[in-house]
């Protein structure tokens, strides 16, 4: 076992949330505030992770799946009381605990694993991560002695006026050794303005046991923000966003309006690509170089090619390939791929289906389970119907053919290779290659009709 383990604090109810949901499964950056906190743990090097669940536990379980190990807080009793929780799981490790909270989706795990290693350098039984800030409110307070050792913590409600003005706070972020972690968490006792068992006592008691304590000092306060209301879930939403759009800028990536712009994490963006205003960009998403996206488009998990143009779309789990020029309004759904040179215009919209390479889908075209080669002009008000009620069915319409306006394909149907279909047909039989298809009534024009009817 790797001699740094993770314990996860994750079983509050988070009242001010409002809220069914538990709140370390509330998103941030398209991801559980839980999520965050496991990655950080990750990359801090800890490979062992224990997350302490109560509020809703199941919900939380079934989020985790086998990533952590879960141990239950049957009752809040307190933070020391949560983290005594994850004892029969660690009886024999010998090594640090890395003390973590659920809420604190900002964490950085470059910035715990540093924390870990000062901390296994100083020699200390305990160390605490720190933060200074000019409102402290709210913080429990870091009490140090003559010679700046960490003497212990106090609470706000049980601080002092004189210890309520210091301003380096507890981010409640830890690493202690095991076993001694858990042998001091069994001592704890309850006698405080809030009757819980915290965690905090244990740095005092280690120390009348003569154990040195530590406290270092973290430069990113806005890391540490703890999150409880659904306020502050925005005020950290917008300090992930940030983050993530100003490295997108330092890598090459032109953002016109950071304020009306948001990418996830897990988004990549090529060089000298252009991102308008009122864009978001989700999930796995991926963008090539050169490319134009926006205004007013949102992809979730959508693979994007080079030099491709993209306004007013909203489309998800689909590929569109290079130099491709889509838009305005168009809906690309689910399994779609959208080959190089390729033209869509307003109010298309596809659907689990293959486009070939310069093909146009100029407007009002719905294009459903279908397979359409290279070449191929779709016109305007053209339908690919691919459902009877009961079963869908796909249509292929291959290299080169036209399809004229107003048009109905039926499926299952193919329309062969250089092709012609009538403007205004229901084609329901396969149309050979450099054929015309044409299902539609004769016209018929009565001399005189219109008159006729007016004055009868």
């Amino acid at each position: 076992m790797s001699d740094l383990v993770a314990v996860i604090l994750a079983a509050g109810k988070g009242t001010r949330m409002k809220s069914n949901l538990p709140k370390v499964l509330h998103k941030i950056g398209g991801k559980p505030m839980l999520e965050h906190v496991l990655q950080a743990a990750e990359t801090s090097g800890a490979t062992k992770k224990i997350v302490v669940v109560g509020f809703g536990s199941e919900k939380v379980e079934e989020f985790l799946g086998d990533r952590a190990k879960i141990v239950l807080q049957k009752e809040q009793l307190g933070t020391g009381h949560a983290v005594l929780q994850a004892g029969a799981l660690l009886e024999d490790f010998v090594g640090t605990v890395l003390i973590l909270c659920g809420d604190t989706p900002l964490l950085e795990g470059s910035e715990l694993k540093n924390f870990y290693d000062l901390h296994k350098a100083s020699g200390a039984a305990a160390s605490v991560l720190t933060a200074s800030t000019t409102n402290p409110t709210g913080y429990g307070r870091i009490l140090r002695g003559a010679e700046d050792e960490v003497l212990g913590i106090v609470e706000e409600k049980d601080a002092s006026t004189e210890q309520k003005a210091i301003c380096e706070i507890n981010t409640g972020i830890y690493c202690v050794e095991a076993p001694l972690l858990f042998n001091v968490l069994k001592t704890l006792t309850c006698d405080n303005a809030q009757g819980e068992y915290y965690l905090t006592d244990i740095l005092l008691k280690l120390r009348e046991q003569g154990e040195k304590i530590g406290g270092i000092i973290t430069k990113d306060f806005d890391m540490i923000m703890g999150i409880n209301s659904r306020r502050q879930l925005a005020e950290a939403e917008v300090i992930m966003r940030t983050k993530i759009l100003n490295k997108l800028m330092d890598d090459g990536v032109t953002i016109m309006d950071p304020a009306s712009t948001f990418i996830e994490a897990t988004v990549e963006i090529g060089r000298d690509t252009i991102i308008y205003p009122f864009t978001w960009l989700e999930g796995t998403t991926k963008i090539g170089t050169d490319a134009i996206i926006g205004p007013n488009v949102r992809l979730t998990n959508v693979e994007v090619g080079n030099k491709t143009q993209l306004q007013f779309l909203y489309g998800h789990d689909c590929r569109v390939e290079n130099n491709v020029t889509v838009g305005p309004y168009v809906h690309l759904r689910p399994d779609t791929v959208i080959c190089d040179n390729v033209k869509i215009g307003n109010f298309v919209e596809v659907k689990n289906s293959n486009v070939g390479i310069g093909t146009k889908l100029p407007h009002l075209t719905y294009i459903g389970d279908s397979d359409i080669g290279s070449g191929v002009n779709m016109g305007c008000g053209c339908i690919t119907v691919n459902y009877n009620g009961k079963k869908k069915y796909r249509t292929t319409i291959e290299d080169d053919a036209f399809v004229g306006c107003n048009s109905n394909l039926v499926a299952p149907v193919k329309i062969g290779q250089g092709s012609y279909v009538g403007a205004g047909s229901t084609i329901t039989k396969d149309v050979p290659a450099n054929g015309l298809g044409v299902g539609r009534g004769r016209q018929v024009n009565i001399e005189g009709w219109a008159e006729k009817y007016r004055n009868s």
